[in-house]
């Protein structure tokens, strides 16, 4: 059933672009079309590094670099891990949240193959 639900939904998608993208560029669009679709959030249980900061991470395959480092671990952060969630709102955009509050916003290297600094 869900896979039903989730075809149905792909294909109602596709309809809407393949309608947005046949319209000429003057004409107005309803407001009940969708302008833009992009795949869901999605969050799960992430072990940040954090032995000598907080700079960089690699959630799945790709190389993402702290908008604001830290240079060290906070004190009450874990070490040389921090547990939390990772979520990754939109594409080249991630955010690392523990269960004390902390917030890391992380944006994507386009191109990385590795971390900038290897910790020793």
């Amino acid at each position: 059933m869900r896979t039903v639900l989730w075809i149905s939904a792909a294909l109602a998608a596709l309809a809407t672009v393949g309608v947005l993208t046949a319209l000429p560029r003057s004409e107005v669009l309803p407001e009940h079309l969708p302008v833009a679709v992009f795949p869901a959030e999605r969050s799960f249980p992430f072990e940040l590094y954090t032995h000598c900061g907080v700079d960089e991470a690699l959630v799945e395959g790709v190389y993402f670099e702290a908008d604001l480092p830290l240079a060290g671990p906070p004190p009450e952060w874990g070490n040389p891990y921090q547990q939390g969630t990772m979520t990754l709102p939109k594409p080249g955009r991630a955010v690392f949240r523990d269960s004390l509050g902390h917030e890391v916003v992380f944006h994507a290297r386009p191109g990385a193959t590795g971390f900038k600094r290897i910790c020793e």
